[in-house]
């Protein structure tokens, strides 16, 4: 077993106060309130699952022409995958009780941290410009359904977007800075409640779609094509693809949160009944609701927020649309707000703190105008295609890392240490090694993202990420590797004696 003793548990301010101001602050420095149960993780979990984005994504595959026993295998392998991925990128931040951005100083240096830290803060800058926008948009409908004058406001529009809706994407841009302004502790007891609440209001939909269609309505398999053998398990492999794809960014940052785990028992458990039980579950429900609306309104919807509009009941509109409000806030808390943040923080520590770098995402978000980046659906693939095709080596590099060269050791005063003394220096702060599994890594999944005919293979861009950047990284690492096993089996040989 690897010798987890030399991960340290000095984290009083005066063993923080000698490490160095170019590396730490506060919200970098290694937590002392490891607190959070398995509950706060599968709340985490549910936040992410619970979107309007995750409805979406879980019903287009029974759209695909399978079986519903095969489409739920293909949900349970793709979250079984993620559920692995999650608890091997959790172990290094828990052991150490530092996030992604400071964690990734193993791989790529005290200052090549920089390089993953940008990269994910600006895939967390786009995403959450758009789900604010989704939001925004949730709330317009529950105003213009209760204050129909405010249509006026809609005819008019500046840089794309009309005055109504400037007023909606600025009260969800105003709820969500107000939530993270009051730190971690504020956002943990948010998305305590935001998961749950949407169960809810998701059983209660499935209810009332039932008892207007009765149990004949509801079909698990929603789409009447036929297809072959061979296209049944093409089909399959895809979606079982584009399920860990969904997931990716929070994945890759999933360490911003396991920090705060009492344990890494306690983060597997809370991994466990956060993904394949309450994905599962979820799904289930999301497809009644979907086949649901196929019997009743003669098209199948999938999009939540409208099928929630075409309710009867104004007060049942109002609370469905208002709780698909609350988990989408939920979602762009803990996975585009809270990266930034720290990623941010990351690059300049004295001088941007966890606020400042949440709200530089924040106002970015505005100056990025996600309303046009959204209505543009080939626009937007090519952005997100290029910036997920980073998400994937970066996590196999970090993996690699961990595990195969630094054999699950961590070294929490080096993190912070940024003299040549230090075990993360390498050269002047960078890793060249880690900087040359990414270039190619990066620039295989780039190609294969821009190029028509390999549109098909761009599904598993996260997988080819991975490998690439694990494969690269642990050979061109190799030499580190024997050196750290020789010292590990020298500091055996001295506990024997």
């Amino acid at each position: 077993m690897p010798n987890h003793s030399e991960v340290t548990s000095r984290v009083a301010s005066e063993a923080n106060a000698q490490y160095s101001p170019r590396l730490c602050n506060d919200d970098l420095a290694p937590t002392r309130d490891q607190n959070w149960s398995w509950y706060n993780i599968f709340s985490f979990w549910m936040s992410d699952v619970h979107s309007m984005g995750g409805y979406v994504v879980a019903a287009s595959f029974f759209t695909l022409g399978l079986a519903s026993w095969q489409v739920l295998l293909c949900l349970l392998v793709g979250i079984c995958i993620v559920q692995l991925c999650a608890n091997l990128v959790a172990k290094p931040s828990q052991m150490a009780g530092v996030p992604y951005a400071v964690i990734s100083r193993q791989a790529f240096g005290v200052f090549g941290a920089n390089i993953p830290a940008i990269i994910r803060g600006l895939i967390a800058f786009a995403w959450y410009g758009i789900q604010t926008y989704l939001a925004a948009n949730a709330l317009m409908l529950v105003l213009l359904k209760f204050f129909p004058t405010l249509s006026s406001m809609t005819q008019s529009s500046w840089l794309g977007l009309s005055q109504l809706g400037w007023c909606c994407f600025g009260v969800m841009w105003l709820l969500q800075a107000m939530v993270f302004w009051h730190g971690m502790n504020a956002i943990k007891r948010f998305i305590d409640v935001a998961g749950p609440a949407v169960y809810v209001v998701m059983v209660a939909l499935a209810g009332w779609i039932v008892y207007k269609t009765g149990f004949d309505g509801i079909s698990f398999t929603l789409a009447s094509k036929q297809l072959s053998t061979g296209e049944q398990t093409w089909q399959m492999i895809t979606a079982t693809a584009l399920v860990v794809s969904y997931f990716s960014g929070p994945l890759l940052n999933f360490g911003d949160f396991s920090r705060y785990g009492k344990s890494m028992g306690e983060i597997r458990r809370g991994n466990r009944w956060g993904l394949p039980f309450n994905f599962l579950l979820f799904s289930i429900v999301t497809v009644v609701i979907v086949s649901g609306t196929q019997s009743l309104f003669g098209r199948m919807i999938t999009d939540p927020i409208e099928t929630v509009s075409m309710v009867g009941n104004d007060v049942a509109v109002a609370i469905g649309l208002l709780t698909m409000i609350i988990a989408t806030i939920g979602i762009n808390i803990v996975a585009n707000f809270v990266s930034p943040a720290f990623d941010f923080s990351n690059c300049s520590p004295q001088k941007i703190s966890f606020r400042t770098g949440g709200m530089i995402a924040a106002v970015g978000s505005v100056l990025l105008t996600p309303w046009n980046l959204f209505q543009s659906p080939e626009l937007i693939h090519y952005t997100l295609d290029v910036l997920g095709s980073f998400i994937g080596p970066l996590f196999g590099i970090l993996v690699a890392d961990f595990y195969l060269i630094k054999r699950s050791n961590v070294y929490v005063d080096d993190l912070f240490d940024d003299t040549p003394k230090g075990r993360y220096w390498y050269r002047g702060g960078f890793n060249p090694k880690a900087i040359a599994a990414l270039l190619p890594s990066v620039g295989i999944c780039l190609v294969i993202s821009f190029i028509p005919s390999l549109h098909a293979v761009a599904n598993f861009s996260w997988f080819i990420g991975v490998a690439l950047g694990a494969g690269c990284y642990r050979w061109l690492a190799r030499a580190d590797r024997e050196e750290s096993v020789a010292a590990y089996r020298a500091t055996v040989a001295v506990q024997k004696d």
